[in-house]
């Protein structure tokens, strides 16, 4: 939290003199008082409470405050260095109501209420005072929090009333909770935002999920921008039940808007993961130094970035996406082979493949070159095209599910796809 010119947001503890200002006040005009209480007497009034069957709330002429002390023994208390809180007043059977810009009328009787501490003995605030004072002095005018706090509404409408200001509007959303139905929490082994960004969630795609989870703007619209939400956003369709946290659906978004956002924006938000990868080492120019001792520029980077896009979830999947660019794949010679053929067809169709392939010109070295070569041959010798491509693919990333295999060797280069041919040939072999 930063100061930020007259209106916040504020630093709490560096505004303890401000709130001891509102404190006084609320002694001074009747609307708070001194409590002296131990947390043994605390807890003999809730037990006492419990059993009589009543509800938990500060039973002051019960309890040692400045009301049964009075005020003169409650100040000689203090100037002897007790320990002491300051509580607010509820007027006793008030009904106080206000609009929800959720939840429609909410109604209160003030004997539901809480005396809240609004100073606790170590002279800090609670958040009850605090949020109120901070509130009114940064101009909020509209109060959206989560539908755990509708119960403390009518204390924060009664300080307001104490020190004439004008309340803003509230507003209760309603909570996330996880696939279990509790709230969302770290203790429960929930992750925190940090978490999110570490894995490689795009904010666009986690501030588009969090906004749908609560809210339905009518359409089915799915992917939204932030200017998109602004233009688009209406209290009236926020949700009141609970919303779960849909990991799954988190993930379709991350990946929809990973497909979304430019392709230079893409590799720039892709690079820190890789220069934390042992698979590349920023030099500090605009190029990067590969694991092999190869330098490669952002240009390369780009397109092998751009392999993968369609295939990751989240940003740190690049690196085992495209471990195989850098790295001589390690894989099974079975895998070479494709369904019904075996061990002899592959290392024909790769001898074959590998012949055409050396004909074609480095500067038709594309995914679109190598295409117009390969299938035409393809459908001239009538070969299947599973027999032809799979072990091609499996030769040039390891992998049963990868990029294209023209795609993968356009950006491996003709010298680096021939060598990784001859290797899966020696493993056929």
């Amino acid at each position: 939290v930063t100061q930020k010119g007259n209106n916040g947001p504020y630093i709490q503890s560096e505004r303890l003199a401000i709130y001891e200002q509102y404190i006084q006040q609320l002694l001074d005009n009747d609307y708070a008082y001194y409590a002296f209480d131990t947390a043994e007497e605390l807890e003999d009034m809730r037990n006492r409470q419990r059993l009589n069957k009543q509800a938990p709330r500060y039973a002051r002429s019960e309890m040692k405050n400045s009301f049964t002390l009075g005020m003169e023994k409650a100040k000689e208390l203090i100037a002897a260095g007790e320990e002491y809180v300051v509580r607010m007043i509820v007027p006793e059977n008030e009904e106080l109501v206000f609009t929800d810009l959720v939840r429609g009328v909410i109604r209160v009787n003030t004997n539901e209420v809480d005396e809240q501490i609004l100073r606790k003995s170590d002279g800090f605030p609670t958040y009850h005072l605090a949020v109120v004072v901070d509130d009114n002095a940064m101009e909020t005018t509209h109060v959206l929090r989560g539908e755990e706090w509708i119960s403390s509404t009518p204390k924060h409408l009664l300080l307001y009333r104490y020190f004439g200001w004008k309340e803003p509007l509230f507003g209760h959303l309603p909570v996330i909770i996880n696939e279990t139905g509790k709230k969302l929490s770290k203790r429960h082994g929930d992750v925190s935002v940090s978490s999110f960004q570490e894995k490689g969630y795009l904010p666009e795609a986690v501030l588009n999920f969090l906004v749908l989870l609560g809210w339905n703007p009518g359409t089915e619209q799915e992917l939204f921008t932030l200017e998109e939400m602004v233009a688009s956003f209406d209290m009236s369709k926020v949700q009141k039940k609970p919303a779960v946290f849909d990991r799954v659906k988190l993930d379709w978004f991350n990946q929809q808007w990973i497909r979304k956002i430019d392709e230079m924006d893409l590799l720039e938000r892709c690079l820190p993961y890789l220069e934390q990868s042992d698979l590349l080492i920023a030099q500090g120019n605009g190029t990067w130094d590969t694991k092999n001792g190869t330098s490669v520029d952002k240009s390369f980077l780009l397109q092998v970035v751009l392999l993968q896009k369609d295939r990751m979830v989240v940003l740190g999947d690049i690196v085992e996406a495209i471990r195989f660019v850098f790295d001589l794949p390690e894989y099974e010679a079975s895998l070479l082979v494709w369904k019904k053929s075996d061990a002899v067809g592959a290392m024909k169709m790769l001898t074959l493949l590998k012949e055409q392939l050396m004909a074609i010109s480095v500067d038709n070295w594309t995914a679109q070159g190598i295409n117009d070569v390969i299938f035409p041959w393809i459908k001239e010798h009538e070969y299947g095209v599973g027999d032809v491509l799979w072990p091609l693919r499996v030769a040039l990333s390891g992998q049963q599910y990868s990029p294209g295999p023209f795609d993968i060797a356009a950006v491996l280069g003709k010298e680096e796809v021939l060598k990784r041919i001859d290797v899966a040939l020696a493993m056929l072999a």
